[in-house]
């Protein structure tokens, strides 16, 4: 199966995703600067969650770009990560309006862990799709920093529920590890081309 349509469909939903974010921002009831002050939790909230999804988008590109074969279970693994991070404006509207409390903190960190889990999912589901697609396995190799993410995801959940500042801290710790986008793959596959 072809991987171009799962791309075009991934961008779309990712593409969706981020307006929906953005239309969520409301303008001050006012002409000054100082107006921006209250609204200040929610652009936060929103530009971390929009790093979060074009971290996700590239990540995305530079994984399917290793892909030459699609399965039925890579078709299901990729929408059960569209699913979760289609959750990111409910749970940024949420934590924004509410001031990074702890409730919407932990939840906006399930989110993230969960996209986390099924990113991975969908990284093994395409390994697991043919000896066309191991190009991926070596260049993913122990996926260390993608296993670093989850356990500060898990770490920073629990946390959000007492010091919800530092759970904040902890997602943006993981969005600094991933901003850079990870050259793993670009290498092996220059490699394996010369």
């Amino acid at each position: 199966m072809s991987k171009t349509r799962l791309e075009a469909f991934s961008d779309g939903v990712l593409a969706i995703i981020i307006t929906i974010l953005v239309l969520e921002l409301r303008a001050p009831h006012g002409e000054n600067l100082v107006d921006l002050q209250p609204l200040l939790p929610k652009l936060l909230t929103y530009l971390l969650s929009f790093v979060y999804v074009g971290i996700y988008w590239n990540n995305h590109h530079h994984t399917l770009h290793a892909v030459k074969r699609v399965s039925g279970r890579v078709l299901w693994a990729n929408l059960h990560l569209l699913f979760w991070l289609s959750l990111l404006p409910f749970v940024t509207a949420w934590l924004g309006e509410n001031h990074f409390a702890a409730v919407p903190s932990a939840l906006y960190g399930a989110i993230l862990l969960m996209a986390a889990v099924a990113y991975t999912i969908l990284v093994r589901s395409i390994i697991a799709a043919g000896d066309e697609n191991l190009l991926l396995a070596e260049a993913i190799g122990n996926d260390s920093k993608g296993y670093l993410s989850l356990l500060i995801y898990a770490a920073a959940i629990p946390i959000a529920l007492w010091v919800p500042w530092l759970a904040q801290v902890c997602y943006v710790i993981v969005a600094l590890i991933w901003l850079v986008p990870d050259r793993r793959i670009e290498r092996v596959l220059e490699q394996h081309r010369s």
